[in-house]
């Protein structure tokens, strides 16, 4: 498993959330994610390869353009190990230490 700040560095950005919740839709070319911003290609382009590197997208060719996809399932299975090493059974089935009266 991927080391799980490069995946939580990934989703701390608010364009790069954006643009995985476009890719949940629909696979993208690089150029219609570009135009969904008013930053610049390169600025883009940075965002995606660190998406890329968290393994939260992937890329393939299709001649000239690069297309985009959200990989659902890794970013799920991360989350997931996380949760779970943050918050085992243990804790969460813990007795009420409430006391009655």
């Amino acid at each position: 498993m991927k080391d799980p700040t490069i995946i939580f560095r990934a989703l701390a950005d608010p364009t790069r959330r954006q643009i995985l919740t476009a890719l949940k839709e629909n696979d993208m070319r690089a150029g219609e994610i570009v135009e969904m911003f008013t930053m610049s290609a390169p600025s883009v382009s940075r965002h995606l390869s660190i998406l890329k590197a968290a393994e939260l997208v992937s890329e393939r060719r299709d001649g000239n353009s690069i297309i985009y996809s959200l990989n659902a399932e890794h970013l799920a299975i991360c989350l997931s190990d996380f949760i779970s090493a943050v918050c085992p059974m243990e804790i969460i089935e813990r007795p009420d230490k409430r006391k009655k009266r």
